[in-house]
């Protein structure tokens, strides 16, 4: 019943100091909405990145060449050193080669889903007499198109028979079709297409459309955006004249496997079999799940980092709460010596005026953390990303603006305990 009278107390002194009270919650306001809208968007920043990342596969692990590092030197003297590191030019023997893919799936049957293979043929633009769209022409494999492949919304994908036959087929973006073909995308299956690629001009019959979605991080201009087109993995390598093997390729992990792990067992088996011997380069194994993770680790740091350095807006706040703390017991002396001649206790005194502190940062709080979440949809409905309130970031909110209250509001009060009556009695 006490804690209720003393938010009444509280309540009823702000009203009669309506503006001196605004301005002393606006820091907490400040600070409480900084805090609230910086974690709120870089939550939905966060959901977002991993959300893109995680559509690429979690279970998919990269397999690469890297340069082996010079091994230590050692003097007559016996002094040690690293070698220089020099550029190794790449031989044929160098390369991942289908023999060992093959290997590898008989070797881990049980772990191994499938390999995707892409070739990246360079950026070029697709014609239909005097229009032009541009595209990054990427030969992909069957296994890659049905793990990573766009949203089909009309004709089909690639199929092993086109891979085999190194068929001239594409898949193209819908806004390949809208600049060149009129944008009905069920008339364009069929379609002829000019691609006019590293200096040369290619033909391709269009056999699916896919919906293309523009990234929330591309901020370039419209006519200069470039969209994918597929075609066959090895028409693609036809194309490019490619004789060796693979300098990089990607595997998909079984269902219920743990890539993570799988990764480092990959990397082992392939140095120890194949390239304990190769004097240049070695086999390097990245897991989708651990640049997951890794990502999300960095996005929630500088998060945390920045509302660090908003909450110090909170700390001026608190000290404006103390400050009007003490400037209240001042102009209230008289009224703390009646109640302690009344026969109150210091600690019925103390806990009225710590009150008074934490109802006014807690109103503060309030209102910050609703000004917060309209000023983090704001700015999330800029960055073309979905909303996702931080309900930590609440929680946290609401909590330190207690702390505040009290840590801010304990000296003031205490001071207002320790009053001699008959000294607040004389207060002029």
């Amino acid at each position: 019943m006490l804690v209720l009278e003393n938010i009444l107390l509280a309540l009823g002194s702000l009203r009669s100091n309506k503006m001196r009270a605004l301005l002393t919650i606006l820091g907490i306001i400040i600070g409480i909405a900084s805090v609230i809208a910086i974690m709120s968007v870089g939550n939905s920043i966060r959901t977002s990145v991993t959300s893109s990342m995680e559509s690429m596969g979690v279970n998919h692990i990269t397999l690469g060449l890297r340069q082996k590092e010079p091994e230590e030197e050692v003097t007559e003297e016996g002094y040690r050193f690293e070698g220089e590191m020099q550029q190794a030019a790449m031989s044929d023997e160098d390369y991942l080669t289908d023999e060992m893919l093959e290997d590898a799936k008989r070797e881990f049957a049980d772990k191994i889903d499938g390999v995707l293979l892409s070739e990246n043929l360079g950026d070029g633009q697709a014609k239909e007499g005097k229009l032009s769209s541009n595209v990054t022409v990427m030969g992909a494999n069957t296994k890659y198109l049905e793990a990573q492949g766009p949203k089909l919304i009309s004709g089909r994908l690639l199929t092993e028979r086109d891979q085999t036959e190194k068929k001239g087929v594409a898949v193209v973006s819908d806004r390949v079709v809208r600049k060149l073909l009129g944008g009905d995308a069920r008339k364009a299956i069929g379609s002829r297409m000019e691609v006019y690629l590293n200096e040369r001009y290619y033909s391709y019959t269009i056999v699916g459309v896919y919906e293309y979605d523009k990234s929330a991080f591309t901020a370039m201009p419209e006519e200069y955006v470039s969209t994918e087109m597929y075609i066959p993995f090895e028409t693609a390598r036809e194309q490019k004249h490619s004789t060796a093997g693979y300098s990089q390729i990607t595997l998909a992990a079984k269902t219920g496997v743990d890539s993570s792990a799988f990764c480092k067992e990959l990397e082992s088996w392939f140095n120890q079999k194949y390239f304990r011997n190769n004097d240049n380069y070695e086999i390097s194994a990245m897991s989708m799940a651990d640049m997951v993770a890794s990502m999300t680790g960095m996005l929630t740091t500088i998060s945390a980092a920045i509302s660090a350095i908003a909450g110090i807006s909170l700390l001026v706040g608190g000290i404006g709460v103390m400050n009007i703390m003490l400037v209240s017991i001042t102009e209230r002396t008289r009224e703390i010596g009646t109640r302690k001649a009344l026969g109150a206790p210091n600690g019925s005194i103390r806990l009225q005026f710590i009150m008074e502190a934490i109802v006014i940062c807690l109103l503060g709080g309030f209102i910050g953390i609703v000004l917060g979440l309209i000023l983090a949809a704001v700015i999330t409905g800029a960055m073309g990303y979905a909303a996702s309130p931080s309900v930590s970031g609440i929680l946290f909110s609401v909590a330190f603006s207690i702390f505040i209250g009290v840590f801010f509001g304990y000296y003031p009060a205490n001071k207002a305990a320790k009053m001699n009556p008959i000294d607040a009695l004389r207060y002029e």
